[in-house]
């Protein structure tokens, strides 16, 4: 009896360490579970894949030629287009698994493994802080094999080492904080699939309506407005900055977030972070309460 008793002790008693270290630890735990899951199912992330390549080649190719962009000079140049497209098919793409993410938690919900998580001596926020790192691994992933087929089809950065190792940075660092987004859609839905539209249709208006794909100057004066202040564009216009990749003579707006894109991309990213997070974890507990 008294080994028995002993090892439920064990079982249900918390590990040694601070609530720091330990929810560090579960959470790197929950993130090499979902690691393994992925790459167990490389489908999950060739599909992520063909969506940014085709949204590259299709830019590319069959806008590129059509698209002027403020203070270029003589006939339209496709490759100033797509030295300019690049770092918002980066952006797009990072903020696109959002709906993955969300997708994910909703399908732990619906089988129960959630539940079975919550039964565990460990901390609470390590579910969605596992599954988040995780979703953050395969973004880079991703984000390598697109930079891959930019540079095959004539992107190229101008900036050193440094400097395009920063923008990358802000973009998983922007995609991150979406999967904070998704989370919390994940969690507040029945099903993967209304998680995954969820996730996905307010993103279309978010990436289209920035200066991703076009000059913000193009727009109508409100929606103008919108697209300087949307995160989306901070991280965006960081990102052509830190690679060098924007236009000879292209007029920066001056919308503070314009001005200095680098800190106010950071300053976003954190933000969202800070309250998708908190919002995130709050409906976990109530959710598997």
């Amino acid at each position: 009896m008294s080994t028995v008793t002993e090892a439920a002790r064990r079982a249900g008693a918390p590990r040694p360490g601070g609530g720091t270290i330990r929810s560090v630890r579960d959470s790197l735990v929950v993130a090499r579970r979902n690691l393994i899951r992925m790459a167990r199912i490389p489908e999950m992330v060739i599909f992520g894949l063909v969506q940014p390549i085709m949204f590259v080649v299709l830019f590319s190719y069959v806008f590129g030629g059509a698209i002027a962009l403020p203070g270029q000079q003589g006939p339209i140049d496709p490759a100033q287009y797509r030295a300019f497209l690049m770092a918002g098919i980066f952006a797009q793409t990072v903020t696109f698994a959002t709906a993955g993410a969300g997708a994910g938690i909703a399908d732990d919900m619906h089988k129960g493994l959630i539940d079975r998580f919550r039964s565990l001596p460990m901390a609470r926020g390590a579910v969605l802080t596992g599954r988040t790192l995780a979703d953050l691994v395969q973004t880079a992933l991703t984000l390598v094999v697109l930079a891959v087929v930019a540079l095959i089809i004539g992107w190229r950065t101008h900036e050193n080492l440094g400097k395009v190792l920063a923008g990358f940075g802000l973009l998983l660092l922007l995609g991150y904080a979406f999967s904070w987004i998704g989370a919390l859609i994940g969690l507040s839905v029945r099903t993967p699939e209304a998680a995954t539209s969820g996730g996905l249709i307010w993103l279309f208006p978010l990436t289209f309506i920035s200066n991703a794909f076009v000059p913000s100057d193009s727009m109508p004066a409100f929606l103008r407005h919108i697209a300087e202040w949307n995160p989306f564009s901070a991280t965006v216009q960081a990102a052509r900055d830190l690679f060098g990749n924007l236009p000879p003579g292209y007029p920066v707006p001056d919308a503070w977030p314009m001005q200095h894109p680098v800190l106010a991309s950071a300053l976003w990213s954190v933000v969202i972070i800070a309250v998708f997070r908190t919002l995130a974890v709050r409906k976990y507990r109530s959710a598997t309460a």
